[in-house]
């Protein structure tokens, strides 16, 4: 049987067919860890936020248990190396893995995702998500918008996806959900009540990351409408009863967790949402600019 290339002219032919030559460039580049900075990856027992509402994360990544009679809900978890700690830390609350029922995150990055596989596994929890966050979600960071494969982590399947303003509830807690795209185009915010340390009700806000760290924010062909997601994710925060805002990054909201937990400056969301817009003006400016 005549071979397929034998139908292209002789020179061609003997090209296709001789072997392919050897390059005389170096090596191929070293594979790059995601590498993050020492706090982020920085055990600390559990804090008490309010009644209900414990950071069992890192110093400076925030993971958060909010618990009930019912169980718990898990809000993020931080880096991916961070799950045997987060379990370390229910155990440390008197609680048992299978307690936790329910897991959600805020944005579908590693930094705060990346354990939610492993404890979903441990606990047999539920995760709930968006629809734009569990396509990240199920393939592991990969193909990120603006990151592309720099931050993997194990695939999480979603069990539920969340519609903007839908509550979850588990017994006597309930969670709202806002969806704040910006950051990624599935960011979510969560709010709920609880009581404070002071005995008195508090409505605590968990807010989305609103920044832009390197991004191109004018005419992105992966995501067009981002400036207009951010300035309608401002507005979504800007407005949100808070007495007590939380945030993936603690420092991002005045806290700091670490030997000796405190809050170092006092923030609401209407602070955190005008900071955050002269923030995105700012960079907005700079990058016509540099045009």
């Amino acid at each position: 049987m005549t071979h397929m290339s034998c139908l292209f002219p002789a020179l061609a032919c003997a090209a296709l067919l001789a072997p392919a030559p050897a390059h005389a460039a170096g090596p191929l580049p070293q594979l790059r860890a995601y590498e993050v900075r020492e706090a982020w990856r920085q055990p600390v027992a559990p804090v008490r936020i309010a009644r209900n509402t414990w950071h069992i994360g890192t110093a400076g990544l925030s993971a958060l248990l909010v618990t009930g009679k019912d169980g718990a809900i898990l809000i993020d978890g931080g880096m991916p190396q961070a799950a045997d700690h987060l379990l370390a830390n229910l155990a440390a609350l008197g609680l048992q893995p299978s307690q936790v029922k329910w897991i959600v995150h805020s944005q579908a990055h590693a930094d705060h995702v990346g354990p939610l596989a492993a404890v979903k596994r441990a606990t047999g929890a539920r995760v709930a998500s968006n629809a734009e966050s569990a396509a990240l979600l199920a393939r592991g960071g990969a193909d990120d918008l603006h990151f592309g494969d720099g931050m993997l982590y194990h695939p999480l399947q979603v069990d539920r996806l969340l519609q903007d303003g839908e509550l979850l509830e588990l017994g006597d807690l309930r969670l709202q959900v806002h969806f704040t795209p910006g950051h990624t185009p599935g960011s979510m915010s969560w709010s709920w009540n609880d009581i404070g340390t002071d005995g008195a009700p508090v409505r605590i806000v968990y807010a989305d990351s609103l920044s832009a760290p390197g991004y191109r924010l004018l005419d992105n062909p992966r995501y067009p409408r981002i400036v207009e997601d951010f300035r309608r994710s401002i507005a979504t925060l800007r407005a949100l009863p808070c007495d007590l805002l939380l945030t993936p990054h603690p420092e991002a909201s005045g806290w700091r967790y670490d030997a000796s937990p405190v809050r170092e400056r006092e923030l609401d969301c209407r602070g955190y949402a005008d900071a955050a817009g002269a923030a995105l003006d700012a960079q907005i400016e700079k990058e016509r600019a540099a045009r």
